[in-house]
């Protein structure tokens, strides 16, 4: 089993586009470390009025926090208005999209198990 201690500075992660069309940096995710067994935290950044695609996740659990902006949030067919200290669960299989508001979101999100593309599926 591997051990230590894994700290990551948000301006060493990489900034990429994930299948959904949102741009992140992971900060801790199986891209990134070796250590990573059963999570991942990513930072995603949404222009304003941006969309994410609508997917889903077979495996994954989410969770959104939103640290600037607002947007709307939509989970399986319900949406809700969403902004700073909102906290949002998406569990495994839900369909779902967020869009920013006029001034764009800033949220991270947490994936157990660790986010993939290959679980990443659009209807």
């Amino acid at each position: 089993m591997l051990t230590g201690v894994e700290v990551r500075n948000y301006a060493e992660a990489d900034v990429l586009t994930t299948k959904d069309g949102s741009t992140i940096r992971e900060l801790l995710g199986l891209s990134t470390s070796q250590l990573i067994r059963s999570q991942s935290l990513a930072e995603a950044t949404l222009l304003p009025g941006q969309a994410t695609e609508r997917h889903y996740h077979a495996d994954s659990e989410e969770l959104y926090y939103l640290l600037e902006g607002s947007g709307v949030m939509e989970i399986g067919g319900e949406q809700r208005e969403v902004g700073i200290g909102d906290a949002i669960l998406i569990r495994p299989g839900a369909r779902h999209q967020i869009t920013a508001g006029p001034g764009g979101a800033r949220f991270l999100c947490c994936c157990a198990p660790p986010y993939r593309h290959d679980d990443t599926y659009f209807d």
